[in-house]
């Protein structure tokens, strides 16, 4: 089972992934967290990485590189090679929603607009969880973080950057995926929205959990 985690910067992801993977842990539920890209062996991970992915809205050939030779072939490799372990849930943090939508706001770029039309062969999740916080509410988190890059900043000073990133996450990417599930982050506590998802997950996916622990 596969779960995603995504959203604009500060709306807080990785303390949802982090939170998530203690809940279904403490569950009885073998669970990993996971960045990038989901194939064990992709042939182009490794350089894609290199790339200056602060950049990517306001690159159309970044984002093509990420959204083709990069998530597009990990869709496929997926299908083909599932990195999932029997009985193991992946908790990923940030994927093609992200890149997509990040393209659309900063460009709109042509490879994000073609993401968008054939969402599909990107690799769905099972659940995908997309957190969104008010501006006001991420500004104050800007002001706490130690180091914010240029796309921390922009998410919070453009407006109609942010919103055109929201809309194509929740309209666009995420028509894909088995279910959707969005949260605002100033009105729910980590620990909360992470039981939330965790009472998600059937029992009969994992049929050696106690029947209380489900």
């Amino acid at each position: 089972m596969r779960i995603l985690v995504d959203g604009l910067d500060l709306t807080g992801k990785t303390t949802l992934v982090h939170e998530l993977t203690t809940t279904l842990t403490e569950r009885g539920i073998p669970t990993r967290s996971h960045t990038w890209m989901l194939a064990r062996r992709h042939p182009f991970a490794a350089a894609l990485r290199r790339l200056p992915r602060v950049r990517q809205p306001d690159s159309g050939a970044i984002t093509a590189a990420l959204l083709g030779p990069g998530y597009l072939l990990d869709g496929l490799l997926v299908r083909c090679a599932p990195p999932d372990r029997p009985g193991e849930v992946i908790i990923q943090d940030g994927y093609a929603d992200r890149c997509t939508a990040f393209g659309m706001a900063g460009g709109p770029h042509l490879a994000a607009c073609l993401a968008l039309r054939w969402r599909r062969l990107f690799a769905p999740f099972d659940i995908a969880v997309y957190l969104h916080a008010p501006t006001e509410v991420r500004a104050e988190r800007l002001a706490t973080r130690p180091n914010p890059d240029a796309g921390d900043r922009r998410s919070v000073e453009d407006h109609a950057f942010a919103d055109t990133f929201a809309a194509m996450l929740v309209q666009g990417m995420g028509r894909r995926h088995q279910q959707l599930r969005v949260f605002d982050t100033s009105r729910r506590r980590p620990g909360d929205i992470a039981a939330d998802i965790a009472d998600l997950i059937k029992p009969a996916a994992f049929p050696s959990l106690p029947r209380q622990a489900a």
